[in-house]
């Protein structure tokens, strides 16, 4: 340009530093997890395809291991998101820190992670799985945080599967294999898996729409006061009837709703019909509902029991909570403040299956429990079996020495009955007594003689 009838040049200068930033940082994110800074879905699919090729090409191995953190949805809801997201960042580090060359760890979304490594045979799989689980074991070392778990499913190429979304599949199908077997461990893919994990996923489906599709229903058992022999109270036992598999067991559908966090849809349905039932009943005896751990632990648990008492208008001591051994020992602390917490509402709270759990006396001292309810499997022949007779005197004993009732479980002859009469147990509930039933079963005990004998007339 002329200036002053002088020639110039005029020079724009443009920083543009924070530009080229934003676009690694954008180019970083596109590839990348924000959280723990692993190789996110999209790149760790991009990388598995080209390996195939190269295993292919080559003649070589990979195994693909699929990992996720057991009972991470609890952690978020005891701990709060942020702990979680801590947890997270703690895996991709501690896991990293035992990779080799060659070998390449994703975050797959929430808590799911992938490893990505060249081998030559299964046994380098297995180890590295074992490295794996080592390293959060001991990250796990003098914490004072929540304990962090996972488990390994394993599978190989071409061994298993020769494309990626389908080598994907069979580890994560090894993966809840290995979360079935126990957690903490891992699994390889097996042929056979297959069938079972689609059939869980099924049931798991339908198990998420079984209340609002009314294929839940209760039954009641009755419990009885030894001596009198009058019914003091019932146990509800839930039941579901699938429109087409018909009855699944509870053994089955519930550790299922515990595993997937259900059991806190269907926990609240068993708890608002089982109060409102009783509600009903003109005789005030007691309703007993088990409790998961997955529910006791839950920050709105105690909340939801005071609002059904409150909505259904029934006696907060006509409600008993019942909850095994097994449920305390995941955090026992959550569990004392939520058990102190429902018997400050005036709940009562029985320990249920006594003697099958861990640290059973200390747990006795430590919580506040109303009752203990023996487990069935110690009343079974208990008249002839002299080692079982004498730990169900001892539990007897215990009781009376802490001033807790004792109810027996699982009573099914006249033989064990006496037995429990002459050692002085104060309730039984079993077979024996009564079948669990619908509640019309047992309208002569929840509403007295009268309205039974209106019921046997409607129904006939």
């Amino acid at each position: 340009m002329t200036y002053g009838n002088q020639p110039h040049y005029a020079v724009a200068v443009r920083d543009l530093r924070a530009r080229r930033r934003a676009e690694g940082q954008i180019q970083f994110l596109a590839h990348h997890d924000a959280l723990t800074g692993l190789a996110n879905r999209t790149s760790f699919n991009q990388r598995l395809e080209q390996d195939l090729k190269l295993a292919a090409a080559t003649g070589g191995k990979l195994a693909l291991l699929c990992l996720d953190l057991d009972r991470f949805k609890e952690v978020n809801d005891l701990f709060g998101h942020a702990a979680g997201d801590a947890m997270l960042v703690s895996v991709a580090r501690a896991v990293t820190d035992v990779l080799d060359a060659g070998q390449v760890m994703a975050r797959l979304g929430g808590d799911e992670f992938a490893i990505l490594m060249p081998c030559e045979h299964a046994v380098a799989a297995g180890r590295l799985a074992e490295r794996v689980l080592e390293a959060l074991r001991c990250g796990n070392a003098g914490g004072n945080g929540p304990i962090i778990a996972t488990s390994v499913g394993i599978a190989l190429y071409p061994d298993d599967a020769s494309e990626r979304a389908t080598l994907l599949s069979y580890a994560d199908t090894a993966l809840y294999r290995a979360k079935a077997e126990g957690r903490g461990t891992y699994r390889f893919f097996e042929a056979k898996m297959g069938a079972q994990v689609r059939e869980r996923r099924l049931l798991e489906h339908d198990l998420r729409h079984a209340v609002a599709r009314g294929e839940m229903h209760l039954v009641y058992q009755p419990q009885t006061d030894v001596r009198a022999g009058t019914v003091t109270g019932f146990e509800v036992l839930l039941r579901w009837q699938h429109p087409e598999r018909g009855a699944i067991s509870p053994a089955v559908f519930i550790p299922i709703a515990e595993e997937s966090g259900i059991i806190l849809q269907v926990g609240e349905w068993v708890l608002r019909e089982a109060c409102r039932e009783a509600a009903s009943w003109p005789v005030p005896l007691t309703v007993a509902v088990n409790v998961s751990a997955v529910q006791i632990h839950g920050p709105h648990f105690v909340p939801l029991v005071h609002e059904l008492l409150f909505e259904t208008g029934l006696a907060p001591g006509r409600l008993e909570i019942e909850i095994t051994e097994t449920a305390l020992i995941r955090d026992p602390a959550r569990a004392q403040s939520a058990l102190r917490q429902l018997k400050a509402l005036g709940v009562q709270i029985a320990m249920d299956d006594f003697g099958t759990g861990y640290s059973s006396l200390s747990n006795l001292r430590a919580f506040p429990f109303d009752k203990i309810k023996i487990d069935g499997s110690f009343i079974r022949a208990v008249d002839a079996n002299e080692q079982t007779a004498a730990i169900v005197r001892s539990v007897l004993g215990l009781g009376r020495g802490l001033g807790l009732p004792v109810l027996a479980e699982g009573v099914e002859t006249e033989a064990e009955l006496r037995f429990l009469e002459a050692e002085k147990c104060e309730a039984v509930q079993g077979f024996l007594m009564g079948r669990p039933a619908a509640i019309g079963q047992f309208a002569r005990h929840t509403h007295g003689p009268d309205a039974a004998e209106e019921h046997t007339i409607l129904a006939a």
